[in-house]
């Protein structure tokens, strides 16, 4: 049946999400259907959606009733939900919104060809509950990326073992499920035979990777053995929780040079008393304190973190402790949020809860704080040699490039100029020759 079919895919969230919907592809494309299609011309539209705070909700929800349009102005004939909007909501968007044909959790998206074929049968339902790993391991094998073809995420782990009273995702996507290493090895090498360069390392939680299978963190293991694969440049870490930043890791960091000194570390708060509430780890003096040890041990290292403003119980005393850390450590990069009241999760409950406004003024005066912070030390760097991955071309030899010490598609970039038949993926060495507030301009040495 889906022999020409043509299926269109709409991945909205987080990186690990998009792994996902990458996974998804490539099982239609095997399948046989014609996948990338334009919505308006597909038969089949996939919406794989993010759940983790309401912003989120209302843009996959406002995502699925535009696209529910092509059921009647199109040729859509299958509507299918999933991810976890779909896992935490199944049967309230099959009661409410009738254009959705099927929704499948987060544990059944493997299963996505099958779940289209059920609807192209006239089967319309929900697919619920956990997959259970065959011989291709966790996450099937190969996937259709939808990165630029230089640099592709590493989905490590699923789920999540931490408590944090305002994140619903451990019951979306159940406890740390670690992949094994010759797994991940094994889809490392595969990606670099299809042109990737960097890898990016995500879960939930990286810091806890193999603590299910090994006894151990053993994400350093893991680091060590992709490091291995001569084709990969560079390797990044995403999402690592604070308290699971060993000795170890940062041996690895320092001394391997594929591994790029770059940390992100979601804080979420400084004051001990909201991160108590929080049930995060509440050592903000040895949070210090393990900063200096990273900075001294890789003093090249650029640290990322994101903050959440306007918790339960979060004053004027709360937010200016949380203004003076960011102070005192100068974040490389910085993410600011407003706390976001989740339907089920503790902290929805809590007393203090905080005005919108009051929210959205306490992220507005941190993010200008963090800027003048990024301008100095973006200024710093004048003058100096880095090295630069190039993204994409930007005109008359022009083009957007990252560093070791930026994310693509997170941080800022580095514009290069003079660069003539380029290809992404290549790295240059380059001298900054400007900076701006999140921005680098270097021309090639």
């Amino acid at each position: 049946m889906p022999a020409g079919l043509k299926l269109s895919m709409v991945s909205l969230g987080c990186p690990k999400n998009q792994v996902d919907s990458e996974v998804m592809l490539a099982q239609a494309a095997a399948a046989g259907y014609v996948v990338g299609a334009d919505p308006a011309e597909a038969d089949v539209i996939v919406v794989n959606t993010c759940a983790f705070i309401r912003p989120a909700q209302e843009e996959s929800i406002d995502t699925i009733l535009q696209l529910a349009k092509y059921k009647s102005e199109g040729s859509c004939q299958a509507l299918v939900v999933t991810g976890c909007l779909a896992e935490r909501y199944a049967s309230d968007l099959l009661t409410e919104m009738p254009e959705i044909d099927a929704v499948v959790g987060t544990g059944r998206f493997c299963e996505i060809t099958s779940v289209i074929d059920d609807v192209l049968q006239g089967k319309h339902q929900a697919y619920l509950g956990r997959y259970q790993p065959g011989t291709d391991g966790l996450l099937p094998l190969p996937r259709l990326l939808t990165t630029p073809g230089h640099f592709a995420y590493l989905k490590i782990a699923e789920g999540c073992d931490h408590r944090c009273s305002f994140c619903v995702i451990p019951s979306l996507r159940g406890p740390n499920t670690s992949r094994p290493i010759p797994e991940l090895v094994a889809e490392a090498r595969q990606l670099a035979n299809v042109g990737v360069k960097e890898l990016i390392l995500v879960a939930q939680d990286t810091t806890s990777y193999g603590l299910d299978l090994y006894g151990r963190r053993a994400l350093p293991d893991l680091l060590s053995a992709l490091a291995q694969l001569e084709e990969i440049a560079w390797i990044r870490v995403l999402y690592l929780y604070p308290q699971g930043v060993d000795d170890r890791l940062i041996d690895v960091m320092a001394n391997e040079r594929r591994v790029c000194p770059y940390l992100d570390l979601p804080l979420q708060h400084s004051h001990p008393a909201i991160l108590a509430a929080m049930r995060r780890p509440a050592d903000t003096d040895r949070t210090l304190a393990r900063l200096q040890e990273i900075r001294a041990a890789i003093p090249e290292v650029a640290i990322r973190t994101s903050l959440i403003v306007g918790f339960p119980g979060e004053d004027d005393e709360a937010f200016s402790h949380l203004t003076r850390f960011v102070q005192e450590v100068r974040f490389d990069h910085l993410g600011v949020f407003t706390y976001s009241p989740e339907e089920s999760t503790e902290a929805a409950s809590l007393p203090g809860q905080c005005p919108e406004a009051l929210k959205k003024d306490r992220r507005r005066r941190l993010l200008r704080l963090q800027k003048a912070i990024s301008a100095e030390i973006l200024q710093g760097m004048v003058g100096k040699d880095t090295e630069v991955m190039l993204d994409r071309p930007a005109g008359a030899g022009r083009w957007v490039a990252h560093s070791r010490r930026q994310a693509p598609d997170v941080d800022g970039a580095v514009y290069v100029r003079g660069i003539r038949n380029g290809r992404p993926g290549e790295i240059h060495r380059v001298r900054v020759e400007k900076a701006g507030a999140y921005d680098l301009y270097a021309s090639p040495i």
